[in-house]
C-alpha cells in the first residue's frame, strides 16, 4: 500500500512529520537547555544531568522520525518530475530535512559537550578532596616524625643526665675517701712518725750493705793484684 501513495500523499506525510519534528526538536532543546542550567534550589546537590534518561528517549525518537522522513523524501525524489514547481518543492523538502538534522545534532553536540564538563568538575572535585586528604596524611606523618624526634631527644637528655649524676656521684666518693684518708693521717701522728722511722731505717742499712759490698770488692781486688 505504501508503494501505490501518490506524490500529494507523500507530500502530505512530508508535512505532517516535518511538523511534529519541528514541535519536538523545539521540546528537545529546552529539556537540554534545562539540564545545561539547572534552575532548582538544590543545584549545587542534582546532578546537572538528572534528565538523561528523557533525553535520551526523546532523542531516539526524533531519530527514527527524521529516518523516517528521509525514506519520504526519497520516495518524492522518484516521483515523475512534472515541472519547476515540483523541483522547488522536493529542494525545499530536503533544506527542511537538513535543517531538522541539523539542529538535532546541535542539541546532541551541546548535550553531549555539557556532559564533558560536569565529568571534568566531578573530577575536579574529587582531585580537590583527594588534595585535601593528602595534604592531611602529609601533616600527620610530619607531626607522628616530629613527635618522634622529639622522643628521641629526650631519651638522649635522659641519658646525659643520668651520666652527669654518676660522674658526679663518684667524684664526691672519691673526695670523702680522701678526706677520710686525711682525716685519719691527722687522727693518728704517731702511725706517720713511724713510718717515717722505718722508711730512715731501710734507707741506711741499704747504704751500709753497699758500703759492706764495696769494702768486700775493693779487698779482693787488691789481693788479686798484689
Amino acid at each position: 500500500m505504501a508503494a501505490a501513495l501518490s506524490y500529494e500523499d507523500l507530500r502530505k506525510q512530508a508535512r505532517q512529520l516535518e511538523n511534529v519534528l519541528d514541535f519536538k526538536l523545539v521540546a528537545f532543546s529546552k529539556l537540554g537547555a534545562g539540564i545545561n542550567t539547572p534552575h532548582n534550589a538544590q543545584s549545587d546537590t542534582v546532578p546537572l544531568l538528572s534528565g538523561e534518561d528523557t533525553f535520551h528517549t526523546m532523542s531516539m525518537e526524533i531519530e527514527q522520525l527524521l529516518n523516517k522522513l528521509v525514506q519520504i523524501n526519497d520516495r518524492l525524489s522518484e516521483q515523475p518530475v512534472s515541472g519547476a514547481a515540483m523541483l522547488h518543492t522536493l529542494q525545499r523538502h530536503r533544506d527542511i530535512l537538513a535543517d531538522l538534522s541539523r539542529d538535532f545534532r546541535k542539541t546532541n553536540s551541546q548535550r553531549e559537550s555539557q556532559r564533558e564538563r560536569e565529568d571534568l568538575l566531578k573530577g575536579s572535585e574529587t582531585f580537590r578532596t583527594d588534595g585535601v586528604n593528602n595534604r592531611k596524611d602529609i601533616y600527620l606523618k610530619e607531626n607522628q616524625h616530629v613527635h618522634n624526634s622529639d622522643r628521641l631527644i629526650n631519651e638522649q637528655i635522659s641519658i646525659a643526665v643520668e651520666t652527669r649524676e654518676h660522674l658526679t656521684n663518684q667524684r664526691q666518693m672519691l673526695k670523702r675517701i680522701q678526706t677520710r684518708f686525711n682525716d685519719i693521717s691527722n687522727r693518728y701522728p704517731l702511725i706517720n712518725s713511724l713510718i717515717q722511722r722505718i722508711n730512715i731505717r731501710k734507707k741506711r742499712d741499704s747504704i751500709i750493705i753497699g758500703l759492706i759490698v764495696a769494702l768486700c770488692t775493693i779487698l779482693m781486688l787488691l789481693y788479686m793484684f798484689s
